[in-house]
């Protein structure tokens, strides 16, 4: 075991299983702009990276920046309404929350924070963090280490006694650009493959192995 002081979750994916109503949402708002529905597999490579982005991954190519504005508004709206109609917390979230409640525990994600913290809210896991970066500035979200950071700036955190947990390749090259450890879900969106590349410190398949993996302080 290592002495963590700080960890850094991802959100979607890694706390909350959110795929169905994220795949929901981007097909709705195809169906809306008369675009071609698209299956689960063709959008799931897509999510992770925000969700302008995997609006403008989803449309189809002819569509422009003015197109792309409204798809994402009406994405937006879309999902705030229907964000919980099959979002569930992953299996022993609150239990390795209560585990590690003395540490100094964050939130990092590229949704949007307002959202975040509306799901943070609704699952009642909320009190549970001391800060929350999402992913509303292009020019500071995953994988760059600017929102890491931040954390340190704001906190004056020991980055040699941080992680980051995520479910993604983007959360383990954060970890890795922030100088922090790393540990890949890899029972969440992304796949296990691109984690593995990525070369996180730790690997698990349910969040309870956590408490494995850190001594509390």
């Amino acid at each position: 075991m290592i002495t963590i002081d700080t960890v850094i979750f991802d959100l979607d994916g890694t706390l909350i299983d959110s795929k169905q109503d994220i795949i929901a949402a981007v097909n709705y708002t195809l169906e809306k702009l008369g675009n071609d529905l698209k299956s689960v597999q063709e959008i799931t490579p897509f999510i992770g990276t925000g969700s302008k982005d995997l609006i403008k991954k989803s449309l189809d190519k002819t569509n422009n920046d003015q197109k792309l504005e409204e798809a994402h508004s009406i994405f937006v709206d879309y999902f705030r309404s229907h964000s919980y109609d099959k979002t569930l917390l992953f299996p022993h979230v609150k239990e390795v929350l209560d585990y590690l409640k003395d540490n100094n525990l964050f939130i990092l994600t590229n949704r949007r924070k307002s959202l975040a913290e509306e799901a943070l809210k609704h699952f009642d896991i909320y009190k549970y963090f001391k800060d929350i970066n999402g992913g509303d500035l292009d020019d500071c979200r995953k994988p760059s280490a600017c929102p890491v950071n931040k954390f340190f700036d704001r906190h004056k955190i020991d980055e040699t006694k941080s992680m980051i947990v995520g479910d993604m390749d983007i959360d383990i090259k954060t970890g890795k650009a922030a100088g922090i450890y790393s540990c890949g879900f890899i029972s969440g969106i992304g796949d296990k493959k691109d984690i593995e590349k990525a070369g996180p410190d730790y690997l698990i398949k349910d969040l309870i192995e956590l408490k494995n993996i850190i001594a509390v302080r």
